[in-house]
């Protein structure tokens, strides 16, 4: 059954934050250890706060640092769950004869260290990320992993990082939640940084008109992803940068955008649209 019905406000069981102590319809406790060292990690917590100077302070884009990075792995966590509740499968691990336990970590992983790239430039900032993640990688997953295991991990969890950049196509379920998880983040207060310094790209003013996106169990189809508009300009989020990163992603059929513009009567060229 089709549910036409407009977005509503982000109600509680949005899972905007990923809550440990929940229950999940994946097994959990492995995430839980791997999420516990990650986040209390000096160099991981460094690594963020440094990307953000390059695409911020040096090109004026939207914030890319420790905020942008907590909201993709909320988000892709959120996914994963939806997709794993619809009975979608999850090929990465599985392909490397890992465990159901290792998907989330592959996801919560590459949600954390896809942009560290930028630390060396903006610009193809996605292949920096590899050898950068690497390195964290081999220092970390042995905490938990066995060598065989380990590497198993680590390839899995650099190819979701490679994929989220666009032009790279996601051959994994666990690539593809990371892919959609990073144009997720495209809240107006996102874009505040550069805004407030004076930046008024299309990417910065569309950004701004975007009032909420909520994830949550779609009706035949297993994520329904609502996002409300403040006015036309988030056509240009929607319909131009997240509709790219859902073609090719290898989860158009699992997941349904719906976006509506909740501005005024007199700015309603477009009133509704939908991926």
């Amino acid at each position: 059954m089709r549910n036409d019905s407009p977005p509503t406000d982000d109600p509680p069981s949005d899972g905007r934050e990923y809550d440990p102590d929940a229950e999940h319809a994946f097994p959990d406790e492995r995430l839980n250890a791997v999420l516990e060292t990650i986040l209390s990690d000096p160099e991981v917590t460094a690594y963020l706060s440094a990307q953000n100077v390059n695409p911020v302070a040096r090109k004026g884009f939207n914030d890319h640092g420790s905020k942008h990075i907590q909201i993709v792995r909320n988000r892709a966590l959120r996914l994963y769950e939806l997709l794993k509740q619809g009975d979608v499968e999850f090929n990465g691990a599985a392909d490397q004869g890992l465990e159901e336990a290792d998907e989330s970590v592959i996801i919560a992983l590459a949600a954390t260290l896809h942009d560290i790239g930028h630390v060396v430039h903006r610009d193809d900032h996605t292949y920096y990320s590899i050898p950068l993640a690497s390195d964290i990688l081999d220092r970390i997953l042995p905490e938990f992993y066995d060598v065989e295991a380990a590497v198993r991990v680590k390839s899995e969890v650099l190819h979701a990082i490679l994929c989220h950049h666009t032009p790279e196509d996601p051959l994994t379920t666990e690539a593809g939640v990371i892919r959609i998880a990073d144009g997720l983040d495209m809240e107006r207060g996102r874009s505040r940084i550069p805004y407030e310094r004076g930046g008024r790209g299309i990417n910065t003013i569309s950004s701004q008109a975007i009032e909420s996106v909520s994830l949550v169990e779609g009706d035949g189809k297993p994520v329904l992803v609502e996002i409300r508009m403040r006015n036309a300009a988030g056509v240009y989020q929607v319909d131009g940068l997240l509709k790219e990163k859902l073609e090719k992603s290898g989860l158009e059929d699992d997941i349904r955008i719906v976006a509506v513009n909740i501005g005024a009567k007199d700015d309603q060229l477009v009133e509704r649209i939908e991926l």
